[in-house]
């Protein structure tokens, strides 16, 4: 603790943020797993198909929908909250909410390669929404594919907030 202390004194909580934001980025992007942020993008997920739910009952279209749902309010809530924070010119709030949007991407990626496998955590008793879906478009096989180019976009959407935030802040000082 006495490092952390030592560093928000001397280089300050904006630079000490920026570190964190670069850590978190790379281990992202290279040792993605699930994690505590995920709990956070389940819930707007299964959020999602509740909201949805009641399409699934009037037609086949309207159950694919009501699948889809889940991922497509789990990406649109933290893009929705980045751009709004972008718009109040909030720029390092919207980073870490573009970060979160990236992270959520990541999730979805995780979730979609797992298609096969049901590696990540369900809630109820209803197997992974990426098999639903891919089965149905016939790209099940291609599950794996799909993920890591869904984890390559995410990854560099994480490093472009990381970096638009380091040179933001380079601004800030030079001023």
């Amino acid at each position: 603790m006495k490092i952390l202390s030592y560093l928000w004194k001397t280089i300050g909580p904006r630079r000490v943020g920026l570190v964190v934001m670069c850590v978190y980025t790379a281990w992202l992007v290279f040792f993605y797993r699930y994690h505590w942020v995920d709990g956070i993008n389940l819930l707007i997920h299964e959020a999602g198909h509740l909201i949805f739910s009641p399409l699934a009952g009037i037609s086949a279209g309207g159950e694919t929908l009501a699948v889809l749902a889940g991922p497509l309010l789990q990406l649109a809530v933290p893009l929705y909250i980045t751009f709004r924070l972008w718009r109040r010119g909030e720029s390092t709030p919207a980073a870490v909410s573009a970060l979160w949007s990236a992270e959520s991407l990541m999730y979805a990626a995780e979730s979609m390669a797992g298609a096969n496998r049901l590696a990540l955590p369900v809630i109820g008793d209803h197997s992974n929404n990426w098999r639903l879906l891919l089965d149905r478009a016939g790209a099940l096989e291609s599950a794996e594919q799909i993920a890591l180019a869904l984890h390559l976009l995410a990854s560099a959407a994480a490093i472009a907030a990381v970096w638009r935030t380091i040179r933001l802040e380079s601004l800030r000082t030079s001023e």
